[in-house]
């Protein structure tokens, strides 16, 4: 019962309290999602992500883990994305030997996401040791495609609404959060306390995946930020990218879309399947460039349950798009002049074959290049949502004259009124919400919007910051 809980609840340094929060990640940022959650000496994590975006966040990735890994004794996994996962396989590279808990759905992207993080990582130090500009020598890799296989032995897939033993005085529940295939939100209890973890959560009108369930009473919840001091805008997304592609095309250049290759990517195409079977933009190629977004896009059938696509429409999603498998195909798209639209990973230009097609074409005046979801800052994508005059590719700096479109109501992301929306729908009353997963001013935001609303007691975490909860 809520009102067993004691009212005391603070931030700590080196406490012995029984049942402990800390904040390892996430915190004045949307990337590097890590929860500490320890209860006497038992300690969990909730997500294990990397950081990404700015040089000094990316640095942490190598620092010392904030406790012996050998005595975490779980992992609970809100979904696959690489700033809620990716920094597993290291994490067990260093000693990490516990379960790691998550969907069904995310196991089987995080067999696709981790795989590939991990030959990105040793292409890039292959790539800088060869020209030998790295301060390292020699360049290594933060893990490994061998060492991502290691780690995808410890997962442990459990249903949506099952209550399962992560160790013996903690237990867990995910919920369904929209978002991307398997996301979730997680419910843990231990000693009688709930603390709830939101996740990412989806829109609630998302044109693939449905609306994130309510969450259960929780004593304390864990809420994201990304949109927390924004409204997506009240237009429909379909529309919104048949004007843009309408326009780019009087132009009679390249589109590059880059994107996300799970759940963004997936998005475009259906929007795009809609949009040329109705004949409202020009019958131009559209390629889907990311051999992962492929895969991703194949587990669609596999999952029917969890999106809104019926098996025509999976169907329909690959037949408007052409698949680029090779680094031949890819490169040969780089060498055409005609009208075409690419869709590419990584969705905020951090790495991945969307580099090679700005490399291309992002100096020519005749280019639109779309951004269809968040830019973390300290990205080439965010950069380019900015303004920017040129952006570095491979040490050099090319100039943008490409035309930069930002389509604002296509994110997966809530923004701030349906976070409030799904609070005030699940009719909780959290003793206290930390809000986290956003840049600093839009983690203050959801402070105020949460507190005005509700009254209930936030708090924005700072990086290692530790709270009682009991």
């Amino acid at each position: 019962m809520v009102a067993n809980i004691s009212d005391s609840i603070h931030s700590t340094t080196g406490t012995q309290g029984s049942l402990r929060l800390r904040f390892l990640g996430a915190s004045g940022t949307v990337t590097g999602s890590k929860y500490l959650l320890t209860n006497r000496e038992n300690n969990i994590l909730i997500d294990c992500g990397l950081f990404q975006g700015l040089k000094e966040l990316r640095l942490q990735n190598w620092d010392q883990f904030p406790i012996d890994p050998t005595k975490i004794e779980a992992i609970v996994l809100t979904h696959a994305h690489i700033d809620h996962s990716g920094y597993i396989p290291r994490l067990v590279t260093k000693g990490f030997k516990g379960k790691i808990f998550c969907t069904h759905a995310t196991l089987e992207l995080c067999k696709i996401l981790l795989m590939d993080a991990g030959h990105l990582q040793e292409e890039e130090a292959e790539w800088l040791n060869r020209k030998k500009i790295s301060k390292h020598s020699p360049a290594l890799p933060l893990f490994t495609q061998k060492e991502a296989e290691l780690a995808l032995e410890q997962f442990v897939p459990k249903n949506f609404d099952e209550s399962f033993e992560v160790t013996q005085e903690i237990r867990s529940t995910f919920k369904y959060a929209g978002h991307i295939l398997g996301a979730s939100s997680v419910i843990i209890e231990v000693n009688h306390i709930k603390i709830g973890f939101s996740g990412d959560l989806g829109r609630s009108n998302d044109s693939i995946l449905y609306p994130p369930v309510k969450m259960p009473q929780v004593h304390y919840l864990v809420v994201e930020s990304t949109y927390g001091n924004k409204l997506h805008e009240p237009t429909d997304p379909t529309k919104d990218l048949e004007n843009v592609i309408n326009e780019a095309q009087l132009k009679k250049g390249v589109i590059l879309i880059p994107a996300f290759a799970v759940g963004r990517a997936q998005s475009l195409m259906h929007c795009l399947a809609e949009l040329k079977k109705s004949g409202r933009i020009p019958d131009i190629p559209i390629y889907l460039n990311s051999p992962m977004a492929i895969n991703v896009t194949n587990l669609f059938d596999k999952f029917k349950s969890l999106h809104k696509l019926s098996a025509l429409q999976c169907k329909e999603l690959g037949e408007a798009v052409q698949y680029i498998k090779t680094v031949e195909e890819s490169k040969a798209l780089n060498e055409k002049t005609t009208p075409m639209i690419i869709i590419s990973a990584s969705g905020m230009a951090t790495g991945g074959r969307i580099i090679h097609h700005l490399k291309a074409f992002v100096s020519k005046p005749t280019t639109t290049v779309i951004l269809a979801g968040f830019q973390a800052a300290g990205t080439r994508g965010r950069a380019l949502q900015d303004g920017a005059k040129e952006i570095k590719i491979h040490r050099e700096m090319i100039p943008v004259l490409a035309s930069v479109k930002v389509l604002k109501n296509i994110s997966a992301h809530a923004d701030y009124s349906e976070i409030l929306d799904w609070m005030a729908q699940s009719k909780i009353t959290p003793r206290k919400v930390f809000i986290t997963h956003g840049e600093p001013d839009a983690a203050d935001k959801m402070k105020e919007h949460v507190t005005e609303r509700f009254k209930w007691h936030c708090e924005v975490p700072k990086q290692n910051q530790e709270f009682i909860l009991d």
